[in-house]
């Protein structure tokens, strides 16, 4: 903004606001002879009316005002920190969203026809391709700090891996990490563990089935895989590499407990050691299922849906009316990485398939 007299010459304040759209440039002026100018765009829209300065200072500051009022009002497209906390007795299960990815479900999923898929889709309000969520969960036993897949990292895209910064909102730091446990070894599940080639949780113990290890982080296997599939090796490999030269990798077999109250239990069918881990405490538990189901909008209504990315179609479509089943039997909570954050919720059943009941919102006070 000009200064001096109201003699001496032209004063102008100029601002700049950024819009959803552009930047606005607004120039407010008063000639020598007391005239308001006001100018946008470096055109004139109002000219001729004469005040003193003081009022070129209240004309001018009621416009610029308005601007920046306008300029505040755009839409900030940003979704607040992807953390939800829900309590498993006084054990604390923190969901964390490493974003989201569109899931071509027409492309994806088996066993069902495309009207049916339209159909479900519809009911659901959802369009193809899906936004699909990516979740971890952090489960705090007050004594350990266990976090249930990392999500995707930098293997799918700049959507996703922000599973790091969410734990970080979520009041933790990823070297308070003590164990990690791997559902399974897909990208979008281990992706997370690394940053430039280095360990996002370095004092972290990372934990899988034997054979999900086996299969992924052999060369032998990769080697045998079609072209389209090696990646998916390539990125197994390059995720687990730095705990394993740390000596930070360990395998399971079987059902196992892995801490007081956690058990590992195979689930195998998606992928050749893919596992659902149990948390059970005080009356309650949780199941954390992986990938058991990946679109809520269809394989609910129908478990016998299944997905391209199943190494075992019929033994991942067993698996997954076996476990629906038991969780609703028990009314256990559930918690996948693919529902829509925060993923966490109960299954009942309904006619001949069943239905997702979301957690009903707390504030934990």
């Amino acid at each position: 903004m000009g200064g001096g007299g109201e003699s001496s010459g032209r004063r102008a304040a100029v601002i700049r606001s950024s819009c959803a759209r552009a930047s606005i440039i607004i120039e407010c002026a008063i000639d020598a002879h007391g005239v308001f100018q006001l100018i946008i765009q470096g055109k004139r829209v109002m000219d001729g009316l004469r005040v003193g300065f003081g009022g070129w200072l209240t004309a001018a500051a009621l416009v610029l005002g308005a601007a920046a009022a306008q300029a505040a009002a755009a839409p900030v497209k940003e979704q607040a920190p992807g953390y939800y906390r829900t309590m498993l007795g006084d054990w604390e299960v923190t969901s964390l969203s490493d974003g989201t990815f569109p899931m071509p479900v027409d492309k994806l999923l088996v066993n069902v026809t495309p009207p049916a898929l339209d159909a479900a889709l519809e009911r659901s309000f959802l369009k193809n391709p899906v936004e699909a969520s990516v979740n971890g969960f952090l489960v705090n036993t007050g004594g350990k700090l266990v976090l249930i897949d990392t999500g995707a990292g930098v293997f799918f895209g700049p959507s996703v891996g922000k599973l790091a910064a969410n734990l970080r909102a979520a009041g933790y730091r990823p070297e308070q990490v003590d164990d990690i446990y791997i559902t399974h070894m897909h990208g979008d599940h281990v992706g997370g563990l690394i940053a430039d080639g280095r360990r996002v949780f370095p004092n972290a113990v990372v934990h899988a089935s034997k054979p999900e290890a086996d299969y992924w982080l052999s060369k032998a296997a990769m080697d045998a895989a079609p072209a389209e599939a090696k990646g998916g090796f390539q990125q197994a490999m390059s995720a687990l590499q730095p705990y394993v030269a740390a000596g930070k990798f360990k395998t399971f077999e079987g059902e196992t407990e892995l801490l007081p109250g956690l058990r590992a239990i195979p689930n195998h069918g998606h992928t050749p050691g893919h596992t659902i881990y149990v948390a059970s405490h005080q009356g309650q538990s949780v199941v954390f299922w992986g990938d058991l189901m990946h679109v809520a909008a269809v394989q609910f209504a129908d478990p016998a849906v299944a997905i391209r990315y199943d190494f075992d179609p019929v033994m991942a479509v067993a698996q997954r009316k076996k476990v629906f089943a038991d969780v609703a039997a028990q009314r256990s909570w559930v918690a996948g990485a693919h529902l829509s954050f925060p993923g966490i919720g109960h299954l009942r059943q309904a006619g001949g398939g069943y239905e997702f009941v979301p957690a009903n919102y707390s504030s934990l006070h």
